[in-house]
């Protein structure tokens, strides 16, 4: 993609428009050299899915784990949890993959950032319809309460740019972070309800789950299958953080843009 392509700084028109193509070709990208195409956006999840359901319902015969139909509860968790992973680890060579463009284009940098979370954003979208046939074919019942999905990817898209705009730039200036991005990621997954929900862990454990602003996603993903699994301090609180880490990531980034271009 050349520089005129993008096009210079402007109107939030413009700069929309190039995020679009920039995701766009993203997605020609990833699907252009395989065969499966779209398959690939649901294979990694279904597949975690039915291991999780595998293990957790045929081998250890959970009791009180999760919700009923257990392969919902998972799906439910375990495709934004990919939409998460994905954009992340992606964020932490998000300048480095393009430096040439990077540098060479007047565009606001924070567009090789948001670029990733919608391109990642709209692989998520495409699975979800794989998630309704399993909710209907598990018999899951759906409330009213489904109104609260879309939310859920309002706020994972607030949160996934906050954490972006903070993570993009000083993986340029501090190369080992990337290695230490992968390495809490893996810790997050099993710190997050996804194989399990809040209420199931015991003690003080789930009011210290719920500071985990993913905590507050997956239950505005998760109930308007499982009304049960509302949990208003959660969401409060993924709410409070998404946004504190939207304010955050756009000043680190304002300050560290110019040093992030001088080492690329």
């Amino acid at each position: 993609m050349s520089t005129a392509t993008v096009g210079a700084p402007g109107s939030p028109r413009r700069y929309l428009h190039s995020l679009w193509l920039l995701s766009a070709r993203d997605l020609r990208v990833r699907y252009a050299t395989s065969a499966l195409g779209y398959v690939w956006s649901v294979l990694d999840p279904l597949v975690m899915s039915l291991i999780y359901w595998f293990v957790f319902t045929l081998v250890f015969h959970r009791d009180s784990i999760g919700a009923e139909p257990y392969i919902v509860f998972l799906m439910t968790a375990l495709l934004p949890w990919v939409w998460f992973n994905a954009a992340v680890t992606d964020f932490t060579r998000a300048f480095r993959k393009d430096a040439r463009l990077v540098r060479s284009t007047a565009i606001p940098r924070s567009i090789w950032v948001n670029r990733i979370v919608l391109s990642k954003g709209v692989e998520f979208l495409l699975s979800v319809p794989v998630l309704a046939v399993f909710a209907v074919c598990a018999g899951a019942e759906v409330g009213w309460s489904l109104v609260w999905f879309p939310v859920g990817v309002l706020l994972q898209t607030v949160l996934l740019v906050g954490i972006g705009l903070l993570v993009a730039p000083l993986c340029v200036l501090w190369g080992d972070l990337e290695r230490t991005t992968r390495l809490v990621l893996r810790a997050l997954f099993y710190a997050s309800p996804v194989i399990y929900g809040i209420a199931d862990l015991p003690g003080i454990l789930p009011q210290l789950a719920a500071l985990n602003p993913l905590s507050g996603v997956f239950t505005l993903y998760r109930v308007g299958f499982f009304p049960q699994l509302w949990d208003p301090f959660a969401v409060v609180v993924s709410v409070v953080v998404s946004v504190g880490m939207l304010g955050l990531g756009a000043s680190v980034f304002r300050r560290l843009e110019s040093p992030a271009l001088k080492e690329l």
